[in-house]
């Protein structure tokens, strides 16, 4: 069987390279396209400045992330045996954004069957039509639900555990509104934490993503238009009393809780 051509675009952290990795295993990868930004990091410090409410606002919660990812927690999750890693660096191109005029002209050179995302900034412009298939991307959220930023932290917050997981969706010029591909909710139980479920959800859904791969190979056609629009949450959505007020309350929100890990595929409806 024909494997897919595959183009990837994806961030730097260690779960972005975990997920690389396994789509690699399923595919013929072509490229890995990785945002490292600068092109325009003095314009948007100089908005930040003449906002400091908003500057602020980004400094607490760079503060935040360098507490919450203290002494690589998310680098031992994903790679227990050794150093975050690419099995595949030889295909690694760096651009300062995803929509970089150079990524369109690399598609438009590799031909790629379909162009798998995660953890990228919002896709837009030329970039959006091209792939034979399409484009794929991993939110950290269940659409349409919870779409945007911090999906897991706001469906404990708002007392849906049952929420918490991943979706994988076609992308259309929206933020995660793209046709349905797969629901993946991992396995809760007490004591977890927002980090440690939404990691969880990550590693489920990096074989979800392969074996999409592989059964879109085989000519198996996925997506179902979402049920609504959901709420879109933006980072700055959350602040520090969403997240005192999440913690008092974490622990009797999980308390007997025992959710198995559930995968809902969406096929094509005309399958």
């Amino acid at each position: 069987m024909a494997r897919l051509r595959v183009m990837i675009l994806c961030g730097r952290s260690p779960r972005h390279l975990y997920v690389a990795n396994r789509l690699c295993a399923a595919c013929e990868p072509l490229a890995i396209v990785q945002e490292v930004g600068g092109e325009d990091r003095l314009a948007k410090l100089g908005k930040l400045l003449r906002r400091p409410r908003r500057l602020f606002g980004k400094l607490w919660r760079w503060l935040r992330d360098r507490r919450r990812y203290a002494g690589g927690r998310e680098a031992r999750y994903f790679f227990p045996d050794g150093l975050p890693r690419l099995d595949r660096p030889d295909l690694v191109v760096e651009v300062p954004t995803v929509n970089h005029p150079d990524v369109v002209a690399l598609a438009d050179r590799l031909q790629p069957d379909l162009i798998a995302v995660f953890g990228t900034s919002l896709i837009r412009g030329p970039l959006l039509t091209r792939g034979r298939l399409g484009m794929v991307n991993l939110h950290g959220g269940i659409s349409p639900w919870y779409r945007g930023a911090d999906c897991t932290f706001w469906a404990l917050y708002n007392g849906e555990p049952e929420r918490v997981g991943c979706t994988l969706h076609f992308i259309d010029p929206g933020i995660d509104s793209g046709d349905l591909i797969a629901h993946v909710h991992p396995e809760v139980r007490p004591g977890d934490t927002e980090l440690e479920l939404f990691w969880r959800g990550v590693r489920a859904s990096a074989d979800v993503y392969a074996e999409l791969l592989e059964r879109l190979a085989q000519g198996e056609r996925f997506g179902r238009k979402q049920p609504g629009t959901g709420h879109l949450y933006r980072v700055r959505d959350r602040g520090w009393r969403h997240e005192r007020e999440l913690a008092r309350r974490l622990e009797g929100l999980l308390a007997g809780i025992h959710l198995p890990q559930r995968v809902c595929w969406y096929p094509a409806q005309d399958q």
